[in-house]
Protein backbone atom coordinates (compact mmCIF):
# COMPACT_ATOMS: atom_id res chain seq x y z
CA UNK A 1 0.00 0.00 0.00
CA UNK A 2 1.38 3.40 -1.06
CA UNK A 3 1.74 5.94 1.77
CA UNK A 4 -0.71 8.23 -0.05
CA UNK A 5 -3.42 5.54 -0.23
CA UNK A 6 -6.41 6.09 2.06
CA UNK A 7 -9.12 4.02 3.75
CA UNK A 8 -12.57 5.25 4.81
CA UNK A 9 -14.89 3.07 6.88
CA UNK A 10 -18.47 2.79 7.98
CA UNK A 11 -20.06 -0.12 9.87
CA UNK A 12 -20.32 -2.29 6.76
CA UNK A 13 -17.57 -1.48 4.25
CA UNK A 14 -14.15 0.07 3.87
CA UNK A 15 -13.61 2.26 0.82
CA UNK A 16 -10.04 2.44 -0.45
CA UNK A 17 -8.66 5.32 -2.50
CA UNK A 18 -5.42 5.05 -4.48
CA UNK A 19 -4.58 8.62 -5.59
CA UNK A 20 -1.86 7.35 -7.95
CA UNK A 21 -4.56 5.62 -10.04
CA UNK A 22 -7.04 8.53 -9.89
CA UNK A 23 -7.50 10.55 -13.08
CA UNK A 24 -10.10 12.84 -11.50
CA UNK A 25 -12.84 11.82 -13.89
CA UNK A 26 -15.21 13.38 -11.30
CA UNK A 27 -17.66 10.48 -11.42
CA UNK A 28 -17.60 9.99 -7.65
CA UNK A 29 -18.39 13.52 -6.58
CA UNK A 30 -20.76 14.28 -9.45
CA UNK A 31 -22.74 11.18 -8.50
CA UNK A 32 -22.55 11.50 -4.70
CA UNK A 33 -21.18 14.81 -3.38
CA UNK A 34 -22.60 13.96 0.05
CA UNK A 35 -19.87 11.32 0.39
CA UNK A 36 -17.16 12.34 -2.08
CA UNK A 37 -16.43 16.05 -1.69
CA UNK A 38 -12.95 17.15 -2.80
CA UNK A 39 -13.43 20.55 -1.12
CA UNK A 40 -13.59 18.95 2.35
CA UNK A 41 -11.00 17.16 4.46
CA UNK A 42 -11.23 14.29 4.72
CA UNK A 43 -12.78 14.31 1.26
CA UNK A 44 -14.73 11.07 1.86
CA UNK A 45 -17.54 11.11 4.44
CA UNK A 46 -18.92 7.59 4.78
CA UNK A 47 -21.90 8.85 6.78
CA UNK A 48 -23.18 10.85 3.79
CA UNK A 49 -25.16 8.02 2.16
CA UNK A 50 -26.21 4.41 2.53
CA UNK A 51 -23.68 1.65 2.03
CA UNK A 52 -25.59 0.47 -1.04
CA UNK A 53 -25.41 3.91 -2.65
CA UNK A 54 -21.69 4.27 -1.85
CA UNK A 55 -21.01 0.87 -3.45
CA UNK A 56 -23.04 1.87 -6.51
CA UNK A 57 -20.92 5.00 -7.03
CA UNK A 58 -17.58 3.37 -6.17
CA UNK A 59 -18.34 0.71 -8.80
CA UNK A 60 -18.50 3.50 -11.40
CA UNK A 61 -14.90 4.61 -10.81
CA UNK A 62 -13.33 4.34 -14.30
CA UNK A 63 -9.81 3.62 -13.04
CA UNK A 64 -10.57 1.57 -9.94
CA UNK A 65 -8.79 4.22 -7.86
CA UNK A 66 -11.81 3.78 -5.58
CA UNK A 67 -12.83 0.31 -4.52
CA UNK A 68 -14.29 -1.34 -1.42
CA UNK A 69 -14.33 -4.44 0.75
CA UNK A 70 -16.91 -5.58 3.24
CA UNK A 71 -15.56 -5.23 6.78
CA UNK A 72 -16.62 -8.80 7.62
CA UNK A 73 -14.35 -10.02 4.79
CA UNK A 74 -11.47 -7.91 6.09
CA UNK A 75 -11.93 -9.43 9.54
CA UNK A 76 -11.77 -12.94 8.03
CA UNK A 77 -8.69 -12.24 5.91
CA UNK A 78 -7.04 -8.91 6.79
CA UNK A 79 -3.96 -9.64 4.66
CA UNK A 80 -5.90 -10.23 1.46
CA UNK A 81 -5.27 -7.63 -1.18
CA UNK A 82 -8.38 -5.46 -1.45
CA UNK A 83 -9.80 -5.70 -4.91
CA UNK A 84 -12.73 -4.02 -6.49
CA UNK A 85 -14.96 -6.39 -8.36
CA UNK A 86 -16.85 -4.58 -11.08
CA UNK A 87 -19.68 -6.49 -12.68
CA UNK A 88 -20.31 -4.96 -16.08
CA UNK A 89 -23.21 -5.96 -18.27
CA UNK A 90 -22.22 -8.70 -20.70
CA UNK A 91 -24.69 -7.74 -23.43
CA UNK A 92 -23.68 -4.20 -24.29
CA UNK A 93 -20.77 -1.82 -24.23
CA UNK A 94 -21.46 1.67 -22.96
CA UNK A 95 -19.24 4.65 -23.77
CA UNK A 96 -19.64 7.81 -21.73
CA UNK A 97 -17.98 11.08 -22.73
CA UNK A 98 -16.71 12.84 -19.62
CA UNK A 99 -16.82 16.62 -19.88
CA UNK A 100 -13.25 17.86 -20.42
CA UNK A 101 -12.04 14.33 -19.70
CA UNK A 102 -11.73 10.79 -21.02
CA UNK A 103 -14.10 8.36 -22.65
CA UNK A 104 -15.24 5.88 -20.01
CA UNK A 105 -15.96 2.50 -21.60
CA UNK A 106 -17.96 -0.16 -19.71
CA UNK A 107 -18.94 -3.63 -20.80
CA UNK A 108 -16.97 -6.62 -22.02
CA UNK A 109 -14.54 -5.63 -24.76
CA UNK A 110 -11.01 -5.87 -26.10
CA UNK A 111 -8.68 -3.02 -26.95
CA UNK A 112 -6.50 -3.77 -29.97
CA UNK A 113 -3.62 -1.58 -31.14
CA UNK A 114 -2.82 -0.52 -34.71
CA UNK A 115 -0.78 -3.71 -35.32
CA UNK A 116 -3.70 -5.89 -34.23
CA UNK A 117 -2.17 -6.76 -30.86
CA UNK A 118 -4.64 -7.08 -28.03
CA UNK A 119 -3.71 -4.55 -25.34
CA UNK A 120 -6.32 -5.59 -22.81
CA UNK A 121 -9.56 -7.45 -22.35
CA UNK A 122 -11.54 -5.66 -19.70
CA UNK A 123 -14.86 -4.57 -18.32
CA UNK A 124 -14.10 -0.89 -17.74
CA UNK A 125 -11.44 1.66 -18.68
CA UNK A 126 -10.89 5.32 -19.47
CA UNK A 127 -9.53 6.27 -22.88
CA UNK A 128 -7.63 9.51 -23.43
CA UNK A 129 -9.27 12.20 -25.58
CA UNK A 130 -6.70 14.97 -25.11
CA UNK A 131 -3.77 13.07 -26.64
CA UNK A 132 -1.41 14.06 -23.81
CA UNK A 133 -1.53 10.86 -21.72
CA UNK A 134 1.76 9.06 -21.06
CA UNK A 135 -0.21 5.80 -21.06
CA UNK A 136 -1.93 6.13 -24.44
CA UNK A 137 -4.55 5.13 -25.36
CA UNK A 138 -5.49 5.08 -21.68
CA UNK A 139 -6.18 8.23 -19.67
CA UNK A 140 -3.66 9.11 -16.96
CA UNK A 141 -5.33 12.34 -15.80
CA UNK A 142 -3.05 14.68 -17.76
CA UNK A 143 -6.12 16.46 -19.17
CA UNK A 144 -6.53 18.22 -15.81
CA UNK A 145 -3.35 20.21 -16.52
CA UNK A 146 -4.71 21.74 -19.73
CA UNK A 147 -7.71 23.87 -20.65
CA UNK A 148 -9.11 22.33 -23.83
CA UNK A 149 -12.30 24.38 -23.87
CA UNK A 150 -10.73 26.93 -26.16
Amino acid sequence: MDSNDREYKNDEITVYWKPAKCIHATTCYKELIEVFNPRKRPWVDMSGASTERIIEVVDKCPTQALYYRYNKDIEKDPDAVPEKKYEAPEKKVEIKVMRDGPLVVRGTFKIIDEEGTELKTMKMTSLCRCGKSSKMPFCDGTHRKFDFRG
